[in-house]
């Protein structure tokens, strides 16, 4: 499990049901808006640099969101990644990424998703991450469980670091990914092989399932992992923001119990984390 302390989800408000369940709704509402208007085509335009883009879609798809939640929930305060921070006094916060992998989803690769993570008084208590493409569905409820669609999730395998296969991402500053780079050259001869997929959320998602074995990523926004953060603990992987910090945008790195603290030791004498 995550090293972060998470509440007793006996002393959470019942509306983390509710919660759950439009993290789920609204997140396959909001991918088949993203489909749609990729078919119309897109506008393109660039964020922190000029590999970090965003579309019309990203934004028309987070505006839904928001204006959903304002219907269903009115008084919830929102973070997205393209509007920023709706603050309210409400207890309950909703994180939104409409397009997570934007660059896989203006290329037409099909590896990118929208993620809504609902918190109640700071904690993650339901996450969904949604792949419009495949039509998966992940999604996890606090004390629940993890799961795609009906199949409950156990899990990456537990292998050694030789044999492990790796996800990670790599930041938009191109200084940063070259000190990234560096990394995953020292690390490549310590683990079976690597994978870079272009979605954090999908990649945690990813974890969760056993797709891959172990995986590290950082610093990345809330909205990228919130949901994924939650679905991977759930399902009993084992997260660190190493240096004794708990997993969050950060870094994050996770893996089986059993070969998780060998591989977030390597991480950590790599300086992954401080890239």
């Amino acid at each position: 499990m995550t090293s972060a302390a998470i509440p007793d989800p006996a002393g959470l408000p019942p509306v983390q049901a509710e919660l759950a369940r439009l993290t789920r709704e609204l997140a396959v509402a909001a991918g088949e808006l993203a489909l749609l208007r990729r078919s119309q085509g897109l506008d393109i335009d660039t964020k922190s640099s000029v590999t970090d883009v965003v579309t019309d879609a990203d934004r028309a798809v987070e505006e839904y969101l928001i204006s959903e939640l304002h219907r269903l929930r009115p008084g919830d305060a929102v973070l997205g990644e393209e509007g920023g921070e709706q603050r309210t006094g409400s207890r309950v916060r909703w994180l939104l990424d409409p397009i997570d992998g934007t660059v896989n989803f203006m290329l037409g690769l099909p590896q990118f998703a929208v993620s809504i993570a609902a918190e109640v008084d700071g904690v993650t208590v339901a996450g969904c991450v949604h792949n419009p493409v495949s039509g998966a569905t992940f999604h996890a409820e606090l004390g629940g469980g993890a799961f795609l669609g009906d199949q409950q999730l156990t899990g990456p395998r537990s292998v050694p670091l030789a044999e492990a296969i790796v996800a990670t991402g790599f930041g938009y500053d191109a200084g940063r990914r070259g000190r990234q780079g560096r990394v995953v050259g020292e690390l490549l001869g310590q683990v079976g092989n690597l994978r870079r997929l272009g979605s954090a959320s999908l990649d945690l998602c990813a974890l969760a399932i056993g797709w891959v074995d172990l995986y590290y990523e950082g610093p990345l926004g809330p909205w990228d992992i919130a949901a994924g953060l939650l679905i991977a603990a759930e399902a009993g992987v084992q997260l660190s923001g190493l240096d004794g910090r708990p997993a969050g945008p950060w870094f994050v790195a996770g893996g089986h119990p059993d070969g998780a603290p060998e591989f977030f030791a390597v991480l950590t004498d790599l300086g992954a984390h401080r890239v």
